[in-house]
C-alpha cells in the first residue's frame, strides 16, 4: 500500500505538447509525485504512491483546459485500474474484508493486508460497532 508505482506515459511530448507537460510536471509535484522521462527516450511515466497519483490526476481533470490533458488523464485512469488495491486506506480496507467475511482471523487479516496486529484488532473492534 506504501510502495510507490509508476505508469508508462508513451510518446507524451508528441501527444500533448511541451507546455503542457510542463505544467502537468508543476502539479504532480505539488501532489507529491514524479513526472519524468524514462532515461533518455521520447517515453515518459508518472511515479509516486497511488492515491497521490489519484489527486494529479483529479486535479489535471479540474484545470479549466481538460482538452490538453485528455491523453495524460486517459493513460493515468487505466493505469490505476491495476492498482486499485492500493487506492483503499488501510483501515477501510480492513473493515470491508471483515464486512464480507466476518468469520476471517486476524492472522488472515494480517496476511493479506501486511497490517500490524493492532490494526488488524482495531478494524475488528470498528466493525462490530
Amino acid at each position: 500500500m506504501h510502495d510507490d508505482i509508476s505508469i508508462p506515459l508513451p510518446s507524451l511530448i508528441h501527444r500533448i505538447g511541451r507546455e503542457a507537460v510542463k505544467r502537468a510536471q508543476a502539479i504532480a509535484v505539488q501532489k507529491g509525485c514524479e513526472l519524468k522521462r524514462v532515461r533518455r527516450s521520447r517515453n515518459w511515466s508518472i511515479t509516486g504512491q497511488a492515491i497521490a497519483i489519484q489527486s494529479c490526476c483529479g486535479e489535471l481533470t479540474a484545470q479549466s483546459d481538460t482538452a490538453e490533458f485528455a491523453f495524460l488523464i486517459k493513460k493515468i485512469d487505466s493505469g490505476l485500474l491495476q492498482h486499485a488495491d492500493k487506492l483503499e486506506p488501510l483501515g477501510a480496507k480492513l473493515i470491508r474484508l471483515i464486512n464480507q467475511n466476518p468469520a476471517i482471523t486476524l492472522g488472515e487479516l494480517m496476511q493479506q493486508t501486511q497490517c500490524t496486529m493492532s490494526e488488524a484488532r482495531l478494524a475488528r473492534f470498528e466493525a462490530e460497532l
